[in-house]
């Protein structure tokens, strides 16, 4: 364009034709549009989302942030590798120019992603920065998640469901570094897949004549349930009573469950409860039931459940009834970080909680998560057990009871309040009665240089963060007189054990087993304080430890003439049992030895986590190389999602690919014959990508690789070969196993002389358990003097 001297009449402002009404007409910071309003859990896909530049225009050195919520388990997006998936593009389309508009003069757009590039919940974001020049209004930049163009696989969508998954679109259109939010998020419904398994709940142990429940429930396969489909089908019971059948017909709209009530049985014994869909004769769920005079079934609490009024998935309701009528729980903890709830969310949340409150059927109780950091005690949940409004957010005197306020809204500094943790046991302590606090690893995890012997009374052996065996061993060795207790700690809408998704949290959600005088919150609240619990990694397993007529979680001067007794009642088989005196084992069984090995079968088991904090996982790559024998068959046990896998790579070759956060996994391997085998396996450890490339993991810096060979002979010698790694309880075992089935019922004595325990002081004594699929199971201890 050129321009001359007599077209610039003095006192005569310019400007391109209409450009005044073409801002005027735009939003000022522009919208946001994507191509899709629903996906399926777990699908491979692309997407494409559209920033439309609004009036602002973007300034040379202007960046966006396309952001999602921390939580989501969205396969990581990389940017190194287009051919690959989950490669993330943007690109620039220029819109239409007014008379006597220049163009913009941005030369390119680049792409990265971040785990932590913006604000909580919206941490997760891929970053898109403008590089030297600037965009005018109407542009319009598209973004392609798993963009396929050059061959690319796709993205692999979150796989858990959500009623309106969010992406959220921030600008800093003056190149600042001070970042707005664009109005108008764009919104996914993320629906379940296509039926893959049947689950079946209910008790494992009941007295004669009580009245149960049991629920059939149809899930993905990726442990959503489904809904809106049209089914029915059959429970048959079978046991020393006869048998008998049931058709059962499940909800044609929702979810796809069906509940079949007041079922009593009077024979004592093991009854088989299989649960069928008319069609379908794949879906197939086995349960067993153990009804015995003086019995009473225990309760299944999961005291850890977030919803969407903090950083959980769906909201209250949604969250609580799943709990009651999907996952079948008797009691249920609601849990908001205490920093991130409002006022009014937070009373909303407890009317909905009493609301469904109801004794004999659905115990809940309100609670916050105090979040400090580690250094300042870490996780501690407080259940409210008391009825009636609970002392949070304001003590009676107006003081603030959080550990400090901040979230999206919140404008201003954090100002902490109770900080570090003693002032929270300060807090409640005047009514212990009323409250239970419950140490934990999750994000923060808790540090034991901190605690109140009558505040808290359970500590958190699990959740969907990992297994932490290691911090109950370490209370009870500091003196801790607490209890076992599991939780979902659940972020994804699925509490009650709970589907394991792919990222951080990689781990069976955990279930707390309590043993109540009577069902409702008194009775609860008070067996719960009283430590008659046990802790599962999911399951309706059960364990129990006694001595004479004292039960776990009690104070006792023992007699060394009366033994200690056990009970465990399983659903795969008993594999490992073992007496702990705090974080010593003192006396165990091996129950495949027992029933004789095989001299075919053996079992690659992996177990651990890289470290204590948050990003704990190990990721196991690695292969299976069996020579001297032929490898006839091979059984993954204990993984968790459908992307944790084991597949042959070629003559006795086998690939696998998992990841344990402080659980285990095993591979069975069947041999022609063992004697004559080589068993050599190697494996590459690396961590989760929190920054950086995900096609180019960190390796573990402490044992970046790992390698084990074992001369099958000699493993049968042996029974184990045993590699213990740098980490947290982080190891490889080539061990044999038994062809015999394992017993699902298991007890005995164990005399204390046995177990060599010092006198005149206390020893904490807590039984731990281990299945063939790899459920576990620790019971509170005996607190014992011998």
């Amino acid at each position: 364009m050129t321009y001359f001297a007599s077209d610039l009449t003095p006192g005569t402002s310019r400007s391109p034709e209409g450009i005044t009404e073409r801002l005027d007409a735009l939003p000022f910071l522009g919208h946001f549009s994507c191509s899709l309003t629903e996906l399926t859990a777990g699908e491979w896909t692309e997407l494409e989302l559209v920033y439309h530049v609004g009036a602002v225009g973007l300034a040379d050195g202007a960046w966006l942030k396309l952001a999602f919520k921390f939580y989501s388990d969205w396969a990581l997006f990389q940017t190194s590798d287009p051919t690959a998936a989950n490669y993330v593009s943007a690109e620039y389309h220029a819109g239409p120019l007014l008379s006597g508009q220049s163009p913009s003069s941005v030369q390119a757009l680049k792409v990265r992603f971040d785990q932590k590039g913006h604000e909580r919940p919206f941490q997760k974001a891929v970053i898109i920065d403008v590089v030297d020049g600037y965009l005018n209004p109407g542009d319009r930049i598209v973004i392609r998640l798993g963009d396929r163009r050059q061959g690319g696989a796709g993205t692999r969508v979150q796989t858990f469901v959500e009623n309106a998954f969010r992406f959220r679109m921030f600008i800093d259109p003056l190149g600042s570094s001070k970042f707005a939010e664009v109005p108008g998020d764009c919104t996914l419904n993320i629906t379940p897949g296509a039926p893959s398994t049947l689950r079946l709940i209910g008790p494992r142990l009941a007295g004669p004549g009580e009245k149960l429940d049991f629920i059939l429930r149809v899930d993905d396969r990726w442990g959503n349930t489904c809904r809106d489909l049209d089914v029915n089908g059959t429970i048959k019971i079978e046991g020393p009573g006869g048998e008998r059948s049931h058709a059962v017909s499940f909800a044609t709209e929702g979810w796809t469950v069906a509940r079949l009530a007041g079922q009593s049985f009077e024979k004592a014994g093991e009854w088989t409860i299989v649960g069928r869909v008319d069609g379908m004769p794949e879906l197939v769920a086995t349960g067993y039931l153990q009804v015995e005079e003086g019995a009473k079934r225990p309760l299944y609490a999961d005291l850890h459940v977030h919803s969407d009024d903090t950083v959980g998935t769906n909201d209250a309701t949604y969250n609580l009834t799943y709990g009651r009528d999907i996952a079948g729980l008797d009691v249920v903890g609601y849990t908001v970080n205490d920093f991130n709830i409002t006022e009014a969310n937070w009373n909303a949340a407890v009317d909905i909680i009493h609301g469904l409150n109801e004794p004999g059927r659905y115990v809940c109780f309100p609670g916050t998560e105090w979040c400090g950091n580690s250094a300042a005690g870490g996780d501690r949940n407080v259940v409210f057990l008391r009825d009636g409004k609970p002392r949070f957010p304001f003590d009676d005197g107006g003081q603030s009871l959080r550990s400090f306020e901040w979230n999206e809204n919140t404008a201003g500094s954090i100002r902490p309040s109770l900080w570090p943790v003693n002032r929270l046991f300060a807090a409640y302590e005047d009514d212990p009665e009323g409250h239970l606090l419950i140490p934990h690893v999750g994000g923060r995890r808790c540090i034991l240089d901190w605690s109140h012997p009558e505040l808290e009374r359970l500590i958190e052996i699990g959740s969907a963060w990992g297994q932490f065996h290691w911090l109950y061993a370490e209370a009870l060795a500091r003196g801790h007189r607490v209890g076992a207790s599991a939780a979902s700690d659940e972020h994804q809408g699925r509490c009650g054990g709970g589907a394991p998704a792919t990222g951080t949290f990689g781990s069976r959600g955990g279930l707390t087993g309590v043993l109540a005088a009577s069902f409702d919150r008194a009775g609860v609240g008070k067996a719960l304080r009283a430590r008659r619990t046990f802790a599962t990694t999911g399951e309706r397993n059960v364990a129990t430890l006694s001595h004479g007529d004292r039960v776990m979680g009690e104070v006792i001067a023992a007699d060394r003439g009366v033994p200690i007794e056990y009970r465990l009642l399983g659903h795969a088989g008993w594999e490992w049992i073992a007496l702990y005196d705090g974080d010593r084992i003192c006396w165990e069984r091996h129950l495949h030895s027992e029933a004789g090995l095989s001299e075919r079968k053996l079992r690659l088991r992996i177990g651990g986590a890289r470290i204590k904090d948050r990003y704990r996982g190990a990721y196991w790559t690695g292969e299976i190389s069996v020579t001297g024998a032929a490898l006839l068959d091979v059984e993954g046990f204990g993984f968790d999602h459908p992307e944790q896998t084991v597949w042959r790579k070629g003559l006795g070759k086998l690939g696998f690919s998992t990841a344990t956060h402080g659980d285990v996994d095993t591979i069975e391997m069947t041999t022609s014959d063992l004697r004559t085998a080589t068993i050599a396996v190697s494996v590459a450890i690396h961590g989760y990508t929190k920054v950086g490339d995900p096609l180019q993991p960190p390796p573990h810096v402490h044992a970046p690789t790992a390698n084990l060979v074992a001369n099958g002979a000699e493993l049968l010698k042996q029974g184990a070969i045993k590699l213990d790694l740098p980490g947290v309880e982080l190891h490889l075992v080539l061990e044999c196993v038994t062809d015999a089935a394992l017993s699902r019922d298991v007890s005995g004595t164990i005399a204390l002389d046995e177990l060599n325990l010092e006198s005149g002081r206390e020893h904490a004594l807590f039984l731990t358990a281990r299945e063939r699929d790899q459920a576990r199971i620790w019971t509170s201890p005996l607190f014992l003097t011998a």
